[in-house]
């Protein structure tokens, strides 16, 4: 069977094709990914209405690059899958509107799958993926959760962020240092040149005994201690972007380790775009490597939003049996959307 997968949640347009096959991983045959980082950085973040408008002119000219290089016709496609959430709701209306449009003009069924399963079913894409059952430390964009993962479609949800993600911590507290757009990359560069304890920043909730994140009061202290700098700030820079990067880590390495301790867990996959962050891999291998845990990563390009993992979560629900295939094209988004809610 072959899945047609299209990404456009936010301020990426992906498109990708996969093959299934019996109960192995879906192959993926082909992918085209492009990024409006460029359009965005004018305005230190994400508009809501370009990115939906360039969506529109993306999409298409991606969905036949990507057949191209798979060396198959549309007509041979089975399926047409979307991100039917959550995300920016116009951005969610163009991918689901495309889908369904080319899906009924092909004869095929469509399917809407949740962005935040195809992050955490990511590292299947790897030359080394994961085994079930296993737990997930999920940072992508503004999201930060732990789910225990026992099968595709069973997922448990251990704790979440109450107020900021990780991800928005990194960008934001880049952008009261006034790096560019997309700050969290940037901070990550600049702190290899800081010392990571240079200042004192708070971890928030840290000790609070259970497995939930906060990140807004860290973004705070970033705040007052640029302040407290003044014309300082700019000789300091990289020492207080390597100490903010080591609180973030700090806090996900070590609320990580609680959820293994407190699930039994031998095995773990870290997926979404922070899960690139050089400093998070060292620490958590280096951790999970004295306790005999075997660590997952996606591979670099699928960290962030791609049209790859909306296909292949789509192929592994349907060769998990969780779908049922139906003729019609009526559709909706889910902006808000949570994982622990779908089967």
């Amino acid at each position: 069977m072959l899945v047609l997968g299209i990404e456009s949640s936010c301020d990426e347009t992906g498109v990708a094709l996969v093959q299934t096959r019996g109960q192995g991983v879906p192959v993926l045959l082909a992918d085209a990914l492009y990024s409006q980082i460029d359009m965005h950085q004018a305005y230190g973040g994400v508009v809501p209405e370009l990115a939906s408008r360039d969506h529109i002119r993306r999409v298409l000219p991606l969905t036949q690059q990507v057949m191209h290089r798979a060396q198959r016709l549309l007509a041979e496609v089975d399926v047409v899958a979307y991100t039917r959430g959550p995300g920016l709701a116009g951005a969610l209306l163009v991918g689901a509107g495309v889908a369904c449009a080319l899906a009924a003009a092909l004869g095929k069924p469509v399917m809407g799958v949740h962005h935040l399963e195809g992050h955490l079913l990511s590292p299947f894409l790897s030359a080394d993926p994961p085994e079930f059952p296993f737990l997930a430390l999920l940072v992508s964009g503004g999201h930060t959760q732990l789910m225990q993962v026992d099968r595709v479609g069973s997922y448990t949800l251990l704790g979440e962020t109450i107020d900021d993600a990780a991800g928005e911590a990194f960008d934001k507290s880049a952008k009261l240092m006034g790096l560019p757009y997309p700050g969290g990359p940037h901070l990550s560069r600049l702190a290899l040149a800081g010392d990571g304890a240079a200042f004192k920043l708070p971890r928030p909730l840290l000790h609070s005994g259970n497995l939930d994140f906060s990140f807004a009061g860290l973004k705070t202290a970033v705040l007052t201690q640029a302040k407290k700098l003044g014309p300082e700030l700019e000789s300091r820079k990289a020492d207080l972007a390597a100490s903010t990067q080591a609180a973030i880590v700090d806090v996900l390495v070590k609320k990580t380790l609680s959820a293994l301790a407190q699930t039994g867990l031998k095995r773990m996959v870290v997926a979404g775009g922070v899960g690139a962050n050089a400093l998070l891999r060292s620490q958590l291998n280096s951790a999970c490597q004295q306790r005999g845990v075997r660590v997952h990563y996606p591979e670099l390009e699928f960290c962030t939003d791609n049209g790859a993992m909306i296909a292949l979560a789509a192929g592994m629900r349907l060769q998990a049996g969780l779908e049922t295939l139906q003729p019609g094209y009526t559709f909706d988004v889910k902006p808000r959307w949570s994982l622990a809610a779908i089967g």
